[in-house]
This record gives C-alpha cells, sequence and structure tokens, in this order.
C-alpha cells in the first residue's frame, strides 16, 4: 500500500487544517478533493490506483500498513480531522475526478439514475450495490447529495473508485437516451412486477428518493414503470434495498 503518489509539498499544520476543511462540501468543490477514512477504504483507495494527495496515519497503523510515504500524526489529531466515531487511524486525501461527457450507453450496459437522493449512506450503500451487480456509471439528478462527502465515501466501501457517479440534468440525459432507443425503467410502486418482464439489456434504471419518489418532470418521460412485488404493510422500499433487489433481476437475466 505505500506506492501511492503524494503531492502536497506544505506543513503538517497546514495538512491538517486543510484536511479539516474537506469535510465541508465547499471546500471539497474549492479544491476538489475530498477525504477518505478508515483502513479498509484507504486501502481500496490505494489499490485502486486513483489519485491521492496525501494520508495521514498514526505510527502504528502506517506501519501495520506499510504506509510508507504517510504522515505520522498523534491520533488526537486525526480524531479532528476524521468524522468516524473509530477507525480515524488512517485518513486519505484523494483528488476528486475531473468531469467528462457521458459516452453513450453500450449495447449491454445498465446504468443507475438517482432522482432526488438526498442521504449520503442511501447514495453509498447504492454505489456499492451498482459495483457488485457489475455496474460501471452512475448518474445523479442536480441537487442531490454529494458523492464525496465523508458519509457516502465511508458508505461505499471503496467502490466509489470503481464506480463512475456523475451528476446530470437527469431529465435532459433521459430524453436523449429515449430518443436513442435506450430503454429507461422507472421504480414505481404502480409499474409492472420486474419479475415478469424480459428486460432490455440496453436500459437506465431510474430509482427516486423513499420520500418523494421519482419527480414529475421524469416521470413524464414516459419510462417503463417496474415494481418489486410484495405484500407487506411498509409503504415503500428504502432506495438501497429497492436497487439491490433490481439489479439482481437485471444481472440474473443478464446472466441466464
Amino acid at each position: 500500500m505505500g506506492s501511492a503518489k503524494y503531492t502536497r509539498p506544505v506543513s503538517t499544520k497546514e495538512l491538517l487544517k486543510h484536511a479539516r476543511s474537506l469535510q465541508q462540501k465547499k471546500f471539497r468543490d474549492l479544491h476538489g478533493e475530498f477525504l477518505v477514512q478508515g483502513p479498509k477504504v484507504v486501502g481500496e483507495l490505494l489499490a485502486s490506483g486513483w489519485p491521492v494527495v496525501e494520508v495521514l496515519a498514526t505510527g502504528a497503523m502506517a506501519e501495520r500498513l506499510g504506509l510508507r510515504q504517510a504522515v505520522i500524526v498523534p491520533q488526537h489529531e486525526l480524531d479532528r480531522v476524521g468524522t468516524l466515531e473509530s477507525g480515524n487511524e488512517v485518513v486519505a486525501i484523494a483528488r476528486k475526478p475531473g468531469s467528462s461527457e457521458n459516452a453513450p450507453v453500450g449495447p449491454e450496459e445498465l446504468i443507475i439514475a438517482l432522482d432526488g437522493i438526498t442521504d449520503p449512506g442511501n447514495l453509498g450503500t447504492v454505489v456499492r450495490i451498482a459495483d457488485w451487480f457489475g455496474v460501471k456509471r452512475l448518474w445523479c439528478a442536480q441537487g442531490s447529495v454529494d458523492a464525496f462527502n465523508p458519509k457516502t465515501v465511508q458508505a461505499s466501501m471503496g467502490a466509489l473508485f470503481r464506480v463512475s457517479v456523475q451528476v446530470v440534468d437527469l431529465p435532459m440525459v433521459l430524453q436523449q437516451q429515449i430518443a436513442a432507443g435506450v430503454q429507461v425503467y422507472q421504480a414505481s410502486m404502480e409499474g409492472r412486477s420486474v419479475f415478469a418482464m424480459a428486460l432490455a439489456k440496453r436500459a437506465v434504471l431510474v430509482l427516486g428518493s423513499e420520500s418523494h419518489g421519482i419527480t414529475a418532470e421524469v416521470r413524464a418521460l414516459k419510462g417503463q414503470l417496474i415494481s418489486i412485488p410484495g405484500g407487506g404493510g411498509t409503504e415503500s422500499l428504502n432506495v438501497a434495498t429497492a436497487a439491490s433487489a433490481l439489479c439482481m433481476e437485471f444481472y440474473r437475466q443478464r446472466t441466464a
């Protein structure tokens, strides 16, 4: 894990101040950097080849992980930088990816689109689910929670370094996909059971928040409504739970 390239030649005091500032979105946007915390997720970061600015760690954790170039910092200072209840023994600063144009949806590609997700833990969990089922791209509607929020990064458990997450003008992008012949599916309780359908392989799966569902502007695009059948009394499923069930069926049909 000690082979990452570190790029910030500043004093430890300045580095700690800068790292603390990245707890806030405005500074993540300003500097194009974000925090990665805990040995598990920092390990995923370093193994991924993602650009790393710096790694801060206690001496014991640096030795345990083989972090030859880590800045050694007392635990009490790391506790001020990190946001975890435990696991702040190592905190990395990573670079956010640059913006890029959306490539056309591949002939057998599934993309997940999230319409109005505001909970960072939910977003991170959906990123992790996408990674598990081989989904490489995830679109978030404008105004969604920041994908590089520390809670989102932590909930993704390293999947964020393998799944491209982009903020897009979702109604416009979905309209473009429909015009290009891509099948757009919208998760809705009023939809047809996903288990009773032959799902298209070139597709976008749209999920809304459990509080408000898919926005009226996106629903107006007339995508195919699909649902997860169930007979309980729960009003709706958590977006991550719904993503898992739906992606499982997409995966099952694609690999059958």
